[in-house]
């Protein structure tokens, strides 16, 4: 385990700085090095833990533990691999153990959700509604096919990201979100705003 212990000269950390400096400065001791990684990483951290785990209270939980498990881990951190992949790596792995844990490892069910049957006029209550759907149905979704969604849709991760992220290669990672997109595509059935990412390349 790594003790962040402030450092007798530090240098000014910019918010801007990258993510292998923060790591290198947070090994040097630098405290606020570690505070600017937590505030870049703590929305996304939670949004990825939120969309595999489908409770509030359970993405705050996990990311908690993230940012525990980093400030352990921080010295074993291998600088060859992107900080970015280590740290989703952690909060997937904290994500799907938590719903092992939990006994939440199988879908709900892949009934369409319920919800009203019209929609208002305004175009962030359609967003809104279209939102909440998607969010059911993930949770209808096997947590490995929740998994590479997130990663791919909301977190915006590459092929080769999401595979150092769940440690597999990136033809399974091709094959996983093409049939995970099938499933979706099927319980979501005429949601139009699905179509961004049922029919994604």
């Amino acid at each position: 385990m790594t003790t962040l212990q402030p450092s007798a000269a530090p240098g000014v950390i910019g918010h801007e700085d990258p993510d292998e400096l923060l790591v290198e400065r947070c090994l040097g001791g630098e405290r606020d090095a570690f505070t600017v990684l937590v505030r870049r990483y703590q929305r996304p951290i939670y949004n990825a833990a939120y969309r595999v785990l489908g409770r509030e209270e359970d993405a705050s939980d996990v990311t908690q533990t993230v940012f525990l498990k980093v400030a352990e881990n921080l010295g074993g951190f291998d600088p060859r691999f992107r900080f970015f992949s280590w740290i989703y790596r952690i909060a997937m792995n904290e994500s799907l153990n938590l719903l092992r844990r939990n006994g939440r490892d199988q879908p709900l069910g892949e009934e369409e959700p319920e919800g009203p049957e019209t929609v208002g006029p305004e175009w962030r209550a359609a967003e809104a509604e279209a939102s909440a759907r998607i969010q059911k149905v993930l949770m209808g979704m096997k947590p490995a096919d929740r998994a590479v969604i997130t990663l791919r849709h909301f977190s915006d991760c590459s092929y080769e990201e999401i595979g150092q992220v769940l440690g597999i290669e990136v033809k399974t990672v091709k094959s996983r979100l093409f049939e995970a997109r099938n499933r979706m595509r099927a319980l979501l059935g005429d949601l139009r705003p699905a179509a961004s990412i049922a029919s994604a390349k």
